[in-house]
């Protein structure tokens, strides 16, 4: 048996996640049935992430166990040619020790949140960004985003969902910076709760439009109570960058 790492990129938009579900196709899915349209084996693939639907990836890591012989550029490139017409792409792929895990062994994950801070409608990028029509402050949000970083008790920004047993997380960054039209998040964290990101990018936006300030963001932070989240992002901007391995 050979474990592969695999490192994919993937349109959320036509998922009910990455996950394996039973009402709707997932990334899971699709790079599972591709493996077995290869090696005649039913594999389970572990993943460093678990995106909702319509999130998207860059840089996910994952692997499987696989029986065959086969080597890694092989299997990636049939890998790729088994997945089309689905919006999934394996980048890389290579062997790695049997107790290389790609969600336990993961030390470190990094998303990105794109808003397009503009009035005409979304062409391209339509389902790949949450479109805010009126002006943001990307320097007020980069400003309030900072007293979010560190440990703190993030249950106001956690999904009613959430699985997680403990609401406490160490956010290590989280910067807005502005690129044009473009307003972009960046978060890193050993790991997030179920909605963290998008919960903190949709108060963030809220201090952007001046609906909200700093002070509101902390109370909010503080309050520890789903029910005083001002907005919850749309999936569509949010996109898993990379994940870190010791």
């Amino acid at each position: 048996m050979t474990r592969f790492a695999l490192t994919l990129e993937f349109d959320g938009a036509p998922f009910m996640g990455l996950q394996r579900q039973s009402h709707g196709p997932s990334v899971q899915q699709s790079v599972e049935d591709a493996v077995f349209a290869i090696t005649g084996e039913r594999v389970a693939m572990h993943a460093a992430g678990r995106t909702d639907a319509g999130v998207h990836a860059r840089g996910m890591r994952a692997h499987i166990d696989v029986m065959k012989d086969i080597a890694p550029f092989r299997l990636m490139e049939a890998l790729n040619a088994r997945l089309r017409p689905a919006p999934v792409a394996v980048l890389a792929c290579e062997a790695v020790p049997e107790d290389w895990h790609a969600r336990f062994s993961c030390i470190g994950r990094a998303y990105e949140y794109c808003i397009i801070n503009r009035r005409a409608p979304l062409t391209f990028e339509r389902g790949q960004a949450w479109q805010v029509p009126q002006p943001l402050d990307a320097e007020a949000m980069h400003r309030a985003a900072q007293v979010l970083v560190g440990l703190h008790d993030f249950t106001t920004f956690r999904s009613a969902h959430c699985q997680a047993q403990s609401p406490l997380k160490t956010l290590d960054r989280l910067d807005v910076h502005r690129q044009g039209e473009r307003v972009l998040v960046a978060a890193e964290a050993r790991s997030f709760l179920h909605h963290q990101v998008r919960s903190m990018v949709g108060c963030l936006a809220l201090v952007g439009l001046g609906r909200w300030n700093e002070d509101r963001l902390i109370a909010a932070l503080e309050a520890r109570d789903r029910q005083v989240l001002g907005l919850n992002a749309p999936p569509d901007g949010l996109y898993f960058v990379h994940a870190r391995y010791a």
